[in-house]
Order: C-alpha cells, then sequence, then structure tokens
C-alpha cells in the first residue's frame, strides 16, 4: 500500500466520483448481505442435515422415519382384522426384527413387539418410563383424564377406581348388578329377530355403569342420550385431531361439553342432597367422591368421563368378539352350555334366583373362553409411553424423551408363544394344558403399575353375560363381519346377529 503522502491530490469531480461510487457500493452491500447470508446458512443447514441422516446412530434399534412431520403414522394406523397384527408390523418386524425404531404421532418412537422389552417397560412405569399419550387423547378426554395422569394424581385416581370395583365391591354389589343389566338386554331379544350384537353389549355396560356411577336408570331418556353422545365421543377420540366443523374431532369435544354437563348437573344435584342431609343414600361411585375425595370439581368430571367411557368401550367390544368367535365354534359352544346347566342346576337346587359369587368362581371353561377372546381381539393393541432417561436394553439405546409404544398384539399372536396363534382355541387355557408362559404373556389389560382397574370387572361382566346367552339363545351371523383394529377394535357393520331361543 502506497503511502498516504504519494498519493494524488484528487480532484472536485473524483471525489464526487468516489463518493457516488461508494454509496453505490454500500447500497448494493445492504441489500445483498442478507440474501448472501441465508444462502450460505441454508446451504450450511442442508449439509449438517444430511450428514446426520446418513449418519447412522451406533446402538439404535435398526428403522426409518418415514415421511417428514407424520413419519410412519398413518402406515401404522392403517385398519387391519383385530386378530392380526396388520401388514404394516409384519414388513417392519420382518426387516428389522421385534425392536425397531420410527416416527410415529410426530415424535422419534421405539417400537417393541419383543415380550421381554414389553414387560421391562411395563414395570419400570415412574422409574425409567411413564405413560405419554398425544395430545389430541388428551385433548378429547380431558387434562385431567386418569389415562394422561402420571405420578401422584394417577395413583390418586386410580385407588379411587380401585375402591369401585375392588374385589369386595365385585362380590356383594357389582355381581347382582351385572346380572341384573345381562337379563333386562337378554330378554328384550325375540325369537328369530336381528340386531347389531355390538350395540346390544354397549347397552348392557353402559346401562350397568351409567346405573353404578351415576345413579341414571337404563333406558330412560337421559340415559339413551348419554350413551348416543359416548358413540360420538369415541369416533372422536381415534380421528385425526382436526378441529375443523363437521369433522369427528369436532363433533367429539361438542360430545363431551354434553356429556360433562350431564354429570355436572347430577354433580349438583348430589352436592344439594348431602349439604341438605337427605335420608336417602345413593352408593355410587359419584357419591363416592365427593364424600372421600379432595379431587377440584373440574378433576371429578374428567375422572367420572374417562371411567365411564373406559368402562363400558372395551368390555362392550370384548363381549362382542366373544360371541363372534362362539360363532363359529359350536364346540366350545356346547361346552360352555354344558358347564352353565350345570351352575344353573345347583343354583335352583339351592331355591336361589340369582348367581353367588361361588357360581362364578365355578365357571372355569369360560374364563378360558375369555381368556382366549381377549387373545385373538387385542381391544387394547397398545399403549404410549416416554423414556424419562436413557435406558439400555439388548444392547440398543432407547434415548430420553423418545416414545415407546409396547405392542401386545404381537406377542398374542406370536407363534414362538402360542401354538397355532389365529386360532381360536380356548381348550390352550384349561389347567392341564396351560403353561407359565401361556400365561405371563397375556396382557390385555397392559400391566405393572397402569394395571387396567377394571379387569376383573369386565371378566365378571362377560363370564355372566355369557351364562345367561347360552342358556337362552342359539345365533348365527346375519351378514359377514369382522373385528377391525382402527386401531381401537370395532366391528364396521356392527356384527349382525340372528338369534334363536332355546
Amino acid at each position: 500500500m502506497y503511502p498516504l503522502t504519494l498519493l494524488p491530490t484528487p480532484t472536485i469531480a473524483s471525489s464526487q466520483f468516489i463518493r457516488q461510487r461508494f454509496r453505490e457500493k454500500q447500497a448494493m452491500t445492504v441489500l445483498n448481505f442478507p440474501v448472501e447470508f441465508l444462502l450460505v446458512l441454508l446451504t450450511l443447514t442442508v449439509f449438517l442435515s444430511v450428514k446426520k441422516w446418513k449418519r447412522k446412530p451406533l446402538n439404535l434399534p435398526p428403522g426409518r422415519q418415514g415421511w417428514p412431520f407424520v413419519g410412519e403414522t398413518f402406515g401404522y394406523l392403517k385398519p387391519h382384522p383385530a386378530n392380526s397384527v396388520g401388514q404394516f408390523m409384519e414388513q417392519h418386524i420382518s426387516r428389522y426384527g421385534k425392536i425397531y425404531r420410527s416416527n410415529l404421532f410426530g415424535y422419534p418412537t421405539i417400537v417393541s413387539a419383543d415380550v421381554g422389552l414389553n414387560k421391562f417397560v411395563l414395570q419400570n412405569e415412574g422409574k425409567l418410563f411413564e405413560c405419554s399419550y398425544p395430545s389430541s387423547i388428551g385433548g378429547i378426554l380431558g387434562k385431567w383424564a386418569m389415562l394422561v395422569q402420571v405420578g401422584d394424581m394417577h395413583l390418586k385416581m386410580r385407588m379411587i377406581a380401585f375402591n369401585f370395583t375392588n374385589n369386595a365391591s365385585l362380590r356383594s354389589r357389582l355381581l347382582p348388578e351385572v346380572e341384573r343389566h345381562s337379563l333386562l338386554v337378554l330378554r328384550s331379544w325375540i325369537h328369530g329377530s336381528t340386531f347389531s350384537a355390538l350395540e346390544e353389549a354397549k347397552k348392557f355396560t353402559f346401562n350397568m355403569m351409567a346405573k353404578n356411577m351415576l345413579s341414571m336408570d337404563p333406558y330412560e331418556a337421559k340415559t339413551d342420550k348419554l350413551r348416543l353422545e359416548y358413540i360420538t365421543f369415541m369416533k372422536g377420540v381415534i380421528s385425526a385431531p382436526l378441529k375443523i366443523p363437521g369433522t369427528p374431532y369436532w363433533k367429539a369435544l361438542k360430545s363431551r361439553s354434553n356429556i360433562l354437563s350431564v354429570i355436572e348437573e347430577k354433580m349438583q344435584e348430589r352436592t344439594r342432597q348431602m349439604r341438605e342431609q337427605r335420608d336417602e343414600e345413593v352408593d355410587d361411585l359419584l357419591s363416592w367422591c365427593l364424600k372421600h375425595s379432595d379431587l377440584s370439581k373440574e378433576q371429578t368430571l374428567d375422572l367420572l368421563l374417562t371411567l365411564l367411557f373406559a368402562g363400558h368401550e372395551t368390555s362392550s367390544v370384548a363381549l362382542t368378539s366373544a360371541i363372534f368367535f362362539l360363532g363359529s365354534c359350536p364346540k366350545a359352544v356346547r361346552q360352555l352350555q354344558e358347564e352353565h346347566s350345570e351352575i344353573e342346576r345347583k343354583k335352583l337346587q339351592r331355591a336361589e334366583s340369582s348367581l353367588t359369587w361361588e357360581d362364578y368362581k365355578e365357571m372355569e371353561f369360560t374364563q378360558c373362553v375369555i381368556n382366549e377372546t381377549l387373545r385373538l381381539s387385542n381391544v387394547v393393541k397398545f399403549v404410549h409411553r416416554k423414556a424419562l432417561r436413557d435406558v439400555e436394553y439388548k444392547g440398543y439405546k432407547i434415548p430420553r424423551g423418545w416414545k415407546i409404544l409396547p405392542v401386545f398384539a404381537t406377542v398374542h399372536l406370536d407363534s414362538s408363544v402360542y401354538d397355532d396363534p389365529h386360532q381360536f382355541n380356548p381348550w390352550r387355557w384349561e389347567k392341564n394344558n396351560v403353561t407359565a408362559t401361556t400365561t405371563n404373556n397375556l396382557m390385555p389389560f397392559g400391566g405393572g403399575t397402569r394395571l387396567c382397574t377394571g379387569s376383573e370387572l369386565a371378566k365378571l361382566e362377560l363370564a355372566v353375560f355369557l351364562h345367561h346367552l347360552v342358556l337362552r339363545y342359539r345365533w348365527e351371523l346375519a351378514e359377514p363381519d369382522q373385528p377391525f383394529a382402527f386401531p381401537f377394535v370395532e366391528f364396521p357393520k356392527g356384527l349382525p346377529i340372528k338369534v334363536y331361543s332355546i
């Protein structure tokens, strides 16, 4: 660079020219700098993203991410027969094994078809993993729904639900109620008539739960209206979370509001009765919550809405599945008839008109039918969990914050666990045939600290209904139908059956 003293002295014209060029250059720089900077930044981002995409983590399970944002969610949720794992699971297990990674419901996810990992996840609830359902589920069920709660709040709500369905309650209060509501439905069936078995099963389970939770009598206008609201509500739970008028999710939100209005009205009525110290004592779950729990009004509403939903939806689908599977297995129906005819004979000898707990405990083959129905129908196909910290399992790493889906259906239909797993075979559960492997791997109600509190009530409902069904009717399918996983199990046609009195 030349010394300043050697530079020529600029003229006025040249100085103006230089200043003009400087201003133009400055303007061009101001305009071009952001564009150039963004181009460099974009190039660098794409480069790093591609590099990261290509760099396979050393100890993550094999798998693929699928499309941006949605990942492989649509493929995973594609409807398929409930007594199969579906094409998506078959292909992924065949390609990657029983533990693989994916992108589901907007999150990086580990999918487990491995019985060991499924049990490991359920047994370490609150320690290594916690419940983590998509936000859309909470939007429908409510932020205080027991299904989406974790920690102390979940435990508190669980104890309330357990108080409603514990063994003492099943024996003294719920068994007579289950039998009464079973007969209310079955006695309305007309010889030679055709109807939806699913619709009848939902009437039975809903009316039973509504009576014992809210003291709502069956077949009253308000009870039937509430039941129909729950049908719309259920369709929204399994739909895309689109708050657009006319969509199932939008309709479900309206139904949720209508359901809560009914429950709130009942709550206000019950509170007024308690304040006025009326003589009548109402023995239902709502009264127990108001007297013995410290839940807020909003928490109580969400809890009751969820329990009424869960308490009738899964049980009705399981009962309909039993009717479906038995319809194609006359040998099992005959053995059921023999078992229940003997129970009925002993009951008449005692001059009793109702079933006792001892009668229920004698329904051994019936329990085999129930176990096989739950194994094949897979009413709850999988559950949602999240890793609370980095977890190592069989050499694989489950990163902190990743979702993990233990899939029960894949274990229930695994030929290495059950012989001829797609065959309805209740005899596999008989005492002389059943093995520890068979029983330990049956998880229709989940497991661990979040084992379904209504599992024993559901079995009681199925057993008592089947008792009266096989003694009173024979049935046949009126139209071809079967249970499909959407992922919640549903019968597309409602399982139309034709019944004949015995």
